[in-house]
């Protein structure tokens, strides 16, 4: 899978979060301070990985930032984008469960290496929900930045 990845800052978990995803066999393309020469503000380099998300240049992102809020936000004004600030699995299951994320906020703070791996075992093992109320609520989501079919695919046409 196509994943892109940025940080605003060159932290250890930003580090291995790029060398955990290409242990498990993903094509990383990375921002912010990860890329020597990128921008690293967080509202820059978060907004770069979105739109490779929204543009299909990647399936998914990671955006990073101390807290992951304002990476997150960056990455929720792309169209297209539903990106979620998640600090366990839990939160991950559910992200890409009901909400159907396909960016993924991490806390460079508050993310260790065990929880960093937890957080990735669940976000790639979930898959979205076909439950007719979670896609009419991702299609909503779909609708407030102006893509009339967003998050549906084929399944929730209708």
């Amino acid at each position: 899978m196509r994943i892109s990845v940025s940080s605003d800052m060159d932290e250890p978990v930003a580090r291995l979060l790029v060398a955990e995803l290409r242990r498990r066999g993903h094509e990383v393309r990375a921002y912010g301070a990860l890329q020597a020469g990128n921008d690293p503000q967080w509202a820059v380099c978060s907004e770069a990985a979105a739109r490779d998300v929204a543009e299909g240049a990647a399936e998914q992102a990671v955006v990073c930032c101390w807290t992951g809020t304002g990476a997150s936000i960056a990455a929720n004004k792309v169209p297209g984008v539903r990106a979620a600030l998640c600090t366990d699995a839990y939160t991950a299951d559910g992200a890409r469960r009901w909400n159907d994320a396909n960016v993924l906020a991490l806390s460079l703070r508050l993310t260790s290496e065990p929880v960093l791996k937890e957080i990735l075992d669940t976000w790639f093992a979930a898959t979205p929900s076909e439950d007719d109320e979670d896609r009419r609520n991702v299609a909503h989501i779909g609708r407030l930045d102006g893509r009339r079919d967003a998050g549906l695919g084929e399944a929730g046409a209708g």
